[in-house]
């Protein structure tokens, strides 16, 4: 299928994560050409983060894998990481782009071996796993990243000063003198696919986050409960790395709140009752708090909340938290009003979790000829006064993986009419 008058055309998506891959791999059997920009070293963005889906409980590898599958065999499909899209002039069915390459320092002979993070003397923290470890300068972003190739941190690195990793590496793939790169694309129209970022919970008084070790955000826990996470799978405390006996999470930490986040991330309810799964499979006996303002399980996700709330030691407390300290153990007393009853609860636990929400990550900075339309929480709008510009997935409202996919399946139908001369 070529587009809607049978010629074939380019299309830009920016962002890699799910919705990005899926625009990208439709709009290439559609059969056109397609340039697709990620910041980051790999592909998969926050769906690679995750430790399992909702409400199957399956891990994002296999249905990011089946993707993966088909963008790796696409002929159509150019793939630039560790990019940025700079600047875009033009318009609709004419757009030139200008995208900035930085360097891997790690070039295409590379087999993910691990030489040369086996003799790398500097350590950095792991971005993949949202701080809560460290990799060596020379590192794989995560076991089953793609592409499967390391990448050096020029941020961390003494480069040619050290070397230990180029006369470790046999294949010759370490290139410390590489340099960055503009490229410059022709597109007939653009995907934006830049994706979400978990809500700062430093900004939000009284919770704690960033403070105190125990207190943790829910992208946090995905990664301690995936067995490529920090502990290999184990939920611990991150102070001591004790096991848990007693968990609250806190929804809505800064959502629905105009002080903080005015918007309702739709998702944070959904991630915590799966999460509260995680912790049952772990620690049976384990008591397990939420404290909610409303708990928001559409359609077929309300047998799953039917479920997990008939766990006995599974306890929803009606209130918004409005304070969280620590004591000399390390445990936390959470403090929130019982709005059913008009009491003041307290809770002691040895963790707690807060449902951060979904703010759109900004793509870093373009310079564009016309103006991107966003909403008053800044998530771009369905329609844009720029035509052949289309929003997908989270970077235009918050939303699941299975919506991700399916919304950027239709942005690329619309894309296709303006392919081709």
């Amino acid at each position: 299928m070529m587009s809607g008058n049978g010629k074939q055309g380019k299309i830009l998506v920016i962002g890699g994560g799910i919705s990005g891959i899926t625009a990208a791999v439709e709009a290439a059997e559609a059969g056109q050409e397609v340039v697709l920009v990620e910041k980051r070293t790999y592909l998969g963005g926050r769906v690679a983060q995750m430790n399992e889906y909702f409400p199957k409980l399956c891990p994002p590898s296999c249905g990011l894998e089946i993707n993966l599958r088909r963008f790796k065999t696409s002929p159509r499909i150019r793939w630039l990481t560790l990019s940025q899209v700079e600047k875009i002039a033009g318009g609709p069915g004419n757009y030139h782009v200008t995208i900035k390459r930085n360097p891997r320092f790690v070039n295409d002979k590379c087999t993910a071996c691990g030489a040369c993070a086996e003799v790398c003397p500097v350590e950095r923290p792991d971005e993949y796993n949202f701080d809560l470890g460290f990799t060596k300068a020379a590192y794989l972003p995560y076991e089953m990243a793609y592409p499967s190739q390391f990448a050096i941190d020029s941020a961390v690195c003494p480069g040619t000063e050290c070397g230990k990793c180029v006369d470790a590496c046999e294949y010759g793939a370490i290139d410390l003198d590489m340099k960055p790169e503009t490229i410059e694309v022709d597109a007939n129209a653009i995907v934006w696919a830049t994706g979400w970022d978990p809500y700062d919970a430093t900004d939000v008084a009284g919770l704690g986050f960033g403070t105190y070790k125990n207190v943790i955000n829910n992208m946090m826990m995905e990664r301690y409960a995936s067995v490529d996470g920090p502990t290999g799978g184990k939920i611990q405390r991150p102070s001591d790395q004790k096991g848990i006996e007693s968990v609250v999470f806190v929804q809505c930490a800064g959502s629905r709140d105009d002080n903080y986040l005015k918007h309702c991330s739709g998702v944070c309810c959904m991630g915590s009752l799966k999460q509260a799964r995680y912790v049952r499979e772990q620690y049976p006996e384990a008591d397990i708090y939420v404290f909610y303002i409303d708990i928001r399980a559409p359609g077929r996700f309300e047998d799953f909340f039917v479920a997990t709330k008939n766990d006995e030691k599974f306890h929803l407390i009606k209130g918004k938290v409005a304070k969280i300290t620590e004591d000399s153990n390390g445990d936390l007393e959470v403090v929130a009003e019982d709005t059913l009853s008009g009491k003041q609860v307290k809770q002691t636990v040895n963790l707690v979790v807060l449902a951060t929400g979904l703010v759109p990550a900004n793509g870093g900075a373009v310079q564009i000829e016309g103006e991107l339309q966003r909403d008053e929480h800044g998530f771009l709008t369905i329609e844009q006064s720029m035509g052949g510009v289309f929003a997908a997935g989270c970077a235009k409202r918050p939303t699941d993986v299975a919506t991700c996919v399916r919304d950027a399946t239709g942005v690329v139908a619309k894309a296709l009419y303006f392919c081709g001369e």
